[in-house]
């Protein structure tokens, strides 16, 4: 049986195409300068997915999200894209706002019909797994009966088993029911599918369980002294209960401590944290506080040796040199990954 260390330097290594400039720089440009930086396969962004197919549209109508049709004929030349540069599309992402929603009521009815749509592009693509986020739709809209939750994320995995394809199901540390590892790993459980697992992430963990946006210190008001201890103790917990084949990628990113607190309010419809998310999200060792190494670490002592997939949001606009940015990445990801092998 191969040593631990030797386990962890075969780890694959993925990137978020979302993180390699906006959905206007060409796919195929990202595509280009991930291969040649060594990573083995993407998260394909939806965004991406649908600006290369407008790119690439013979005709005159814009193509819209739920044009299933033509995003599948997209889905296939991007398919055929990512084969000529040896990269593998790990999954596709992000699906937002799916659970929750009333029995019968028209937004659950379209969050069906999206992820039936989406099921179809994930076969074009010859991907097998579909990122779900915890939701983040105000409470007021929702019914949130977490056994409601759990019926709708039951429905659909059995509507993607019918074609061998799976939920990773991701913890928004912004969500209004499942913000931490903890809640969507409860849900998971109860889900009880073989096809739903879990998308861990080391800025929704680090960021939800000891990272603040909105105070002055970057951190939870941490009043009795024990931040760190309660921290420590979330992720030895996620070590010892959570199995390995129930993760199904790490995504790996930190954080900038805000250079002034944000406002603890919703802002253009988004709560500080997302905002936060949304722009705020370095690769590790480009001047982030986050202690991101502890989540990565207990993932690993949890016996998972499966993806590990950089998703960083570090500002907006084009990137000068995406090679560069692709090759400094994959830097960071192997000192990551040596850095959090460390006592594993």
């Amino acid at each position: 049986m191969p040593s631990t260390t030797t386990q962890i330097q075969s780890i694959p290594l993925s990137y978020a195409t979302c993180s390699l400039g906006p959905p206007s720089t060409p796919l195929e440009s990202k595509l280009h300068s991930l291969s040649t930086a060594n990573f083995t396969a993407i998260e394909l962004a939806f965004p991406d997915l649908l600006a290369y197919a407008n790119t690439h549209n013979p005709g005159t109508t814009q193509i819209l999200p739920h044009d299933y049709s033509a995003l599948v004929h997209a889905a296939r030349e991007i398919r055929s894209l990512c084969s000529t540069h040896n990269l593998r599309i790990m999954m596709l992402q992000p699906f937002s706002n799916f659970e929750g929603w009333p029995r019968n009521s028209p937004e659950r009815q379209d969050a069906f019909t999206r992820a039936k749509g989406w099921s179809e592009i994930m076969s074009a693509l010859g991907t097998d797994l579909l990122q779900i986020g915890s939701t983040d739709t105000p409470r007021d809209k929702l019914s949130l009966d977490k056994g409601e939750v759990v019926e709708d994320l039951r429905e659909l995995a059995d509507i993607l088993a019918e074609k061998g394809q799976r939920i990773a199901y991701e913890n928004w540390c912004w969500s209004t029911h499942a913000p931490g590892w903890k809640d969507v790993w409860e849900i998971v459980k109860e889900v009880g599918r073989e096809n739903v697992g879990l998308c861990l992430d080391t800025f929704q963990t680090a960021g939800g369980e000891w990272g603040d946006p909105t105070s002055p210190e970057g951190i939870i008001p941490d009043e009795k002294g024990d931040l760190r201890k309660r921290y420590e103790e979330s992720l030895e917990e996620l070590a010892r209960t959570v199995p390995p084949e129930k993760i199904f990628l790490l995504q790996v990113s930190d954080a900038y401590k805000p250079t002034s607190p944000f406002e603890d309010e919703v802002v253009d419809g988004a709560r500080p944290r997302a905002r936060w998310s949304h722009s705020y999200r370095p690769m590790p060792y480009k001047g982030g506080y986050l202690p991101i190494e502890e989540v990565g670490r207990a993932v690993l002592r949890t016996g998972f040796r499966g993806w590990f997939s950089m998703e960083i949001f570090d500002g907006e606009g084009e990137l000068e040199d995406i090679d560069g940015y692709a090759k400094e990445a994959m830097g960071s990801m192997r000192r990551f990954l040596e850095r959090c092998a460390e006592g594993v």
